[in-house]
């Protein structure tokens, strides 16, 4: 019987654009993009979403690695939070009906310790009862030991959870558990599969 249902939170609860926040920034179009892929990469990503060193101490060492992009870098760095844009259309309804269906509500996300500020700006998050977040943890999904400490945290049962997330290989990671999920792309799609198991 299914009573948790888990949700990553960026592209499943809030919205972010990296290009149109730097569109904002950048009015040469050439530069922005070329300069887009120097933040939003795989390698920054994962430094930002463990988060081993402070995040200023991060973004400091990447600055090092892109001298001519640090005016560009800086920016980010002093208002990460406004790459987060708005909340996932339909959710903060869906999440409300939910818990009023009596399902406890859980967030697993990879995001760094800016986050916070981002929970503080969007009502959605005051739906969900814990959270397990990467740059706490030190360690990111699809990692095994990220999702044992969901289910130890706060005392869940792998077989009890639903985890939705917007990239396949996390929802694998969870099914490696013994967590079903469901691949995330909009608010009635997500409820559409997530009725089905919940017959």
């Amino acid at each position: 019987m299914i009573k948790n249902l888990i949700f990553d939170f960026g592209k499943v609860l809030v919205d972010y654009d990296f290009e149109a926040f730097f569109r904002r920034y950048i009015p040469d179009t050439e530069r922005c993009l070329a300069f887009t892929p120097i933040i939003y990469n795989v390698e920054l990503q994962q430094l930002l979403d463990l988060e081993e060193r402070p995040f200023e101490v991060i973004m400091e060492e990447w600055i090092e690695k892109n001298k001519e992009y640090e005016p560009e870098i800086r920016y980010f760095s002093e208002h990460y939070t406004e790459v987060v844009t708005n909340e996932i259309e339909g959710m903060y309804e869906l999440l409300t009906k939910l818990k009023a269906e009596g399902y406890k509500l859980y967030g697993l996300t990879n995001w760094c310790s800016k986050v916070h500020l981002t929970m503080a700006q969007f009502p959605i998050f005051k739906l969900i009862d814990g959270q397990v977040i990467s740059s706490e943890e030190k360690v990111i999904k699809p990692n095994p030991e990220i999702y044992q400490l969901l289910f130890n945290r706060f005392n869940l049962k792998p077989e009890e959870c639903i985890f939705t997330d917007d990239r396949a290989e996390n929802i694998e990671g969870g099914r490696r558990l013994g967590m079903e999920g469901i691949v995330f792309s909009d608010a009635k799609q997500y409820e559409r599969e997530l009725r089905h198991y919940l017959i």
